[in-house]
Order: C-alpha cells, then structure tokens, then sequence
C-alpha cells in the first residue's frame, strides 16, 4: 500500500470516530459549566492519550523518541495549549449557538490548516494545477458540506441570547484548531511518530485546561470538581474524550502521510458521521421537513466528493521533491539526520528502538482500564431516547473502521 493510500485510510477512519465522539456528550447534563465539561473530558483525554502509545510501542520507545527531537517537545505541548484553548472555547459555542451552528464553523480549521501547510512548508509546492484543484476544491465543499448539515438540524430557533459571543468562540476554536497544526506538521516533518507527539502533547493540553478552570471558573469552587465526584456523569465525559483519541491519532497519521492540506479535510468529515449518528440515534431528524432533508443529502454528495476529491489528488515526484527540502531544512535547523528523518517520515524507521514493554507498561494500562470500568459501572444513562439498534449499527461501524486503519497503519509502517 502506498504512504499516500495509507494516508486517505487513516483520515477517512479519523472522520469516523471524531464525529462519534460528540455522542457520549449529548448524555451530560447541560448545567454544569463549559470549563467543568471541557477538563472532565480532558482528563478522559490524558488518560487515553498516555494507554495507547504504551500499549502500541512502550513508554520506553517513547521516551527514546522524544530524547532525539528535544526541540519537539515545547512544540507538542504548544499544540496541546491550542487544543485545550479550541476545545474549551467550543463548549461555549455550543452552549450559545448550539452544535448545528458551531460545529461547521469550527470545522473550517481546515482551510486555515491548508494556508499554514502552503505557506510554512511548501505544501502543494510543484503540484499540478489539477491536483492544487482537488486539495483546495475538495476542502472547499467538506466546509460548505459541514455547513449545510449543521443547518440541516436546526429546528426553529435554537440561538441563544449570547450568538455573537457563541459565533466569536467557534471561529476562535476554528483559528487554534487550524494552527495547532503547524507544531502536527512540523513534528512529523522531523520524523517524530505520532505515538510520541501525542504523548507530550496531553501534558500541554491537560495543565492548560486545568489552568483555564482554576483562573477563569471559581478556582478550586469549580464546577468541574463536582462533576468528577458525579462518576454516573463522568463516564460519559471521560468515554467522549477516549473515542476522540483514537479519531485524533488516525488524524495524526493522516497529516504525517499525507501533510495539513490533505489530511486535515479528509478527517473533517466527521461532521457526516457526527450527523449520522444524531439523525439515527438520537432522532434530531425525525420530524424534519422536505427543505432540511435536501440539506442533509445535499452537503453528504458535496462532503463525498470532497472527500473523493482530495483522496485521488496523490502527490507528484515534484510535489514530493518538494516535501524533502522541508525536511531537509528541518535537519539542517536542529541538526537531524537527514536520511534516517527521511525514513522515519515514510514510516521506515532505521535501526528500530526498542518496544519491549516494561512492567510499568502493563501497569498503565491496567490503571487506565481499571478508571473506565470503575466509572462505566456507575455509569447512569439518562432518560433520553436512543435507538439501540442503531446504536449497535454505528458501534459496529466504529470497530470495523478501527480494525481496517489499525491493521493497514501496522502492516505498512508497524506504527511509526
């Protein structure tokens, strides 16, 4: 399989567990604070975040790969700072303008991700005229898709009194979003695995949030520390932020393979999915009229050949010519070697580092199984229709995308 084919696997398999992380959400009592919401579900994130790496290559391999790129590490934990940011400022867009408005505005990161690409590190750069039209179109209409099936739920007046305020949050969540691929880019160019980027990438996402909590929402009064008291509730946080993960880190392969301009869109189809799950499970569709169906079928054909769009734009020898001098400008700043950054960056690492797993390892995970069982226990499902069967549907769905990326990202590149 081809670095490019793998790329489209992983951003098509991002698009499908990020639009199912929103879900778990929709079961959280609104009342509690946007910035209690957001540190919950960053703590599911952190814990999640820390069990993969370990359990798919070792907190030693981790370690050793971070050791090499010092230079990264202040750049992974920027970008966890800009997520935190996002991810918290989407909150309040939600509370104000609800998630049919927000979530399509914030989904244009990925137009402010395709300028950072192009003009940082010479994405697109030697590309045809024909395939700079598939990127730029086809991240086009996965935006104006977005926007049609955001509108396409809203049912009367859902706008809160605060919209400007909401508005301002989600495109400000869309501006960090879409930076915060510059240190994703960046880190991959350096030849770092994503494994390990993600790694430091919680602790800057995870201290700022807290941060956020304790200025801005009571300090140690917060909502939030009653919310992690309420382990019925917490749960459906801390699961929301575990499906994230495994969207985000697809989305992390994705943009090492395939770079911001072409990873980014193609995982940004969640919004379908994010759709598909509130239409069948929750039933937000179920009394919609002729006018907003047309808009749910309309933006899922403009989504679709956006996707398609961008999947079949496959890099030129020149674009990837290209490709290599931003990686070779890369070690010549930090002092990298260039052959074996350039094997890394193609998932071939040189003289493999060493994935045995220590006894701590198995303890991480166990402690990081042990939390989601200890709070699914307790979990309480509020009285909220759900459609079981479509449930089971979409779960397995989720698995069946999970098995394909996972079993295509280890067979080619065993994860790095």
């Amino acid at each position: 399989m081809s670095l490019h084919g793998l790329g489209v696997i992983c951003g098509l398999t991002a698009g499908v567990w990020l639009g199912a992380a929103e879900a778990p959400t929709k079961l959280v009592n609104s009342g509690f604070s946007p910035f209690a919401i957001s540190l919950c579900m960053v703590a599911g994130v952190f814990t999640a975040r820390w069990t993969f790496p370990t359990l798919l290559k070792g907190t030693k391999y981790v370690f050793a790969d971070l050791a090499k790129r010092k230079h990264l590490i202040v750049w992974a934990l920027l970008a966890g700072a800009l997520w935190a940011v996002a991810n918290t400022l989407t909150v309040f867009a939600i509370r104000d303008v609800g998630l049919a408005v927000a979530f399509p505005m914030w989904n244009a990161n990925s137009l402010i991700g395709l300028f950072w690409g192009r003009v940082l590190f010479r994405e697109l750069e030697g590309a045809s005229g024909k395939n700079i039209g598939k990127v730029v179109v086809g991240a086009v209409l996965i935006v104006i898709a977005a926007v049609m099936l955001g509108f396409s739920t809203i049912h009367g007046s859902l706008i809160g009194q605060h919209a400007f305020r909401g508005i301002v949050a989600a495109l400000g969540a869309s501006l960090m979003w879409g930076t915060m691929y510059i240190p994703y880019r960046k880190a991959y160019l350096s030849g770092m695995n994503p494994l390990s980027f993600v790694t430091a990438f919680t602790v800057g996402e995870l201290g700022t949030v807290l941060g956020l909590t304790l200025a801005l929402d009571g300090g140690i009064h917060s909502s939030a520390f009653h919310l992690f008291r309420t382990p019925g509730v917490l749960f459906w946080l801390f699961l929301g932020g575990f499906v994230w993960v495994v969207g985000d880190l697809f989305q992390q392969f994705a943009t090492k393979y395939l770079g911001i301009g072409r990873g980014i869109p193609l995982s940004n189809t969640n919004q379908l999915w994010g759709l598909a799950w509130g239409a069948l499970v929750f039933g937000e569709l179920a009394t919609a009229d002729r006018q907003h169906m047309l808009l749910v079928v309309g933006g899922s054909i403009l989504m679709i050949f956006g996707a398609l769009a961008i999947s079949t734009a496959v890099a030129s020898a020149k674009e990837q010519s290209s490709t290599n001098e931003a990686v070779l400008r890369e070690c010549n700043r930090y002092g990298l070697d260039y052959h074996r950054t350039i094997m890394a960056q193609s998932g071939a690492e040189v003289g493999g580092q060493d994935e045995r797993r220590r006894w701590w390892d198995y303890a991480i995970v166990l402690a990081a199984t042990g939390s989601f069982v200890a709070l699914g226990v307790r979990a309480v499902v509020p009285p909220l229709a759900m459609n079981l069967r479509w449930v089971a549907v979409m779960a397995m769905l989720l698995a069946a995308s999970l098995i394909i990326g996972g079993w295509s990202l280890w067979r080619r590149t065993r994860f790095s």
